[in-house]
């Protein structure tokens, strides 16, 4: 996985309850875990921004519920800093489903911002926002 330009801090536990940011039909899921996320030893493992999640659907479509798919988090409450030295933080978690381990995703847009760290390491979901951070 690309690394992103900025000194992510850890936002999302194993657990966490997330808004589902595209039109895929799911609207609230839960991190199941990480893929390639890096942890120290017997720690809970955490999801950033712009990370590869597992999640589960809890709320949306009825044929969805329950399903496991691919997720990339786009926004997160907890701030983190650029390399230019400014700090963002938006004010709701929110994820975009993924349909394909390649990185397409499954919706045709995103509901509100994504962070410019998810363009840098996942330019397909990125390229359905409206705005980019």
């Amino acid at each position: 996985m690309k690394p992103i330009s900025a000194k992510a801090t850890r936002g999302l536990n194993i657990g966490s309850l997330v808004e589902a940011a595209d039109n895929s039909g799911a609207r609230i899921v839960r991190i199941v875990s990480v893929k390639h996320g890096k942890s120290t030893k017997k720690r809970q493992q955490y999801a950033k921004i712009a990370d590869w999640v597992k999640v589960s659907v809890r709320k949306g479509k009825p044929e969805m519920k329950g399903e496991v798919f691919d997720a990339v988090v786009v926004r997160l409450k907890k701030s983190w800093r650029r390399k230019t030295g400014e700090r963002i933080a938006f004010s709701d978690n929110a994820v975009a489903l993924l349909k394909d381990e390649k990185g397409n995703p499954k919706g045709t847009q995103i509901k509100g911002a994504v962070a410019r760290e998810v363009l840098e390491r996942w330019s397909s979901v990125a390229k359905l926002a409206r705005i980019i951070v």
